[in-house]
């Protein structure tokens, strides 16, 4: 934005901002002569309107009370805006911002609760999985930040993995569990409708099936093995049980990511998926990565 952009809007703003405040006091000056002139006993005009013959709207003042409040509010209004901003690109006597605010909120509670997760980041995760206390922690990282997607009790939606069943597109160990929190992961599955052409998709969708032990025709999923085998196998391994390294899903345990009904396992054969877990260690910080890390560690192996 130019200089002459911004200053233009900022004379708008504090004219708006001045200028209702001017009128404001204007209307209430008026009313106030008004409550004067009914006090010396001078007449008070009719508005014109009137209603079953002799129900006439009279232009009376409004109370003196209501019209020091308002004066009141003014008053408040034009201080506020003489140490806050709010007239423009004027910054207010104080210098107060939302974002210094935030910061300032930041370093009070980096130095109220930095040395709790220092003092967990010290423990290995699978002994800190078994800590109560860290765990009440864990859960309420867990909810501010990861409810978004995998839901309030961990078991995830469409597209989104469940935490608690054992079952990892990337590893289900502490260290990658750490690893995919800290940097993310980009699961992508490529789209195949140019290769599989009239029946070999659906084929393909039945030999899947078949893997996991759904329901499938038998001739179908025959006739899909050896396309699965060239195309599929280089991801998901030649039995279909995945690879955590390129987070390729195991097909033949029934867990499925985005459904397993023919129709959804067409689109995401033909279609292809794409996947984002963003990385949280720039924002979260080593330490708390480490205690959340834990935390998800935890749903999916509970301690006795």
């Amino acid at each position: 934005m130019s200089d002459f952009t911004s200053s233009f809007w900022s004379l708008f703003i504090m004219a708006g901002t001045v200028g209702g405040i001017l009128f404001v006091l204007i209307l209430l000056r008026s009313n106030m002569m008004a409550n004067v002139d009914a006090k010396q006993g001078k007449e008070i005009k009719a508005t014109g309107h009137v209603w079953d013959e002799d129900l006439e709207e009279l232009n009376s003042p409004l109370p003196s009370w209501w019209l020091y409040m308002f004066y009141f509010t003014i008053i408040f209004a034009i201080g506020y805006l003489i140490l806050y901003p709010g007239l423009g690109a004027f910054k207010g006597v104080l210098g107060w911002t939302s974002h210094g605010q935030y910061e300032q909120e930041m370093q009070q509670a980096a130095a109220k609760y930095d040395p709790l997760y220092k003092k967990y980041a010290q423990q290995d995760l699978i002994t800190l999985a078994g800590n109560k206390e860290a765990m009440k922690t864990g859960q309420r990282l867990f909810q501010t930040y990861c409810t978004v997607c995998h839901g309030s009790d961990a078991r995830g939606q469409q597209g989104f993995p469940n935490l608690t069943d054992n079952d990892w597109l990337w590893g289900g160990d502490p260290a990658q569990i750490k690893q995919t929190i800290a940097n993310g992961r980009k699961g992508t599955m490529p789209s195949w409708k140019a290769m599989l052409k009239g029946p070999d998709l659906d084929n393909v969708v039945e030999y899947v099936r078949q893997l996991s032990g759904h329901q499938a025709d038998p001739e179908k999923a025959a006739a899909g093995e050896a396309k699965f085998k060239t195309i599929c196998a280089a991801c998901h391994g030649a039995d279909g049980k995945g690879n955590v390294a390129m987070g390729a899903p195991n097909l033949t345990d029934g867990t499925w990511l985005y459904g397993g009904s023919r129709h959804t396992l067409k689109k995401t054969i033909a279609d292809g998926r794409n996947g984002v877990m963003p990385a949280h260690k720039d924002f979260l910080g080593e330490d708390k990565v480490h205690l959340l890390a834990a935390y998800i560690y935890s749903l999916s192996h509970p301690q006795q």
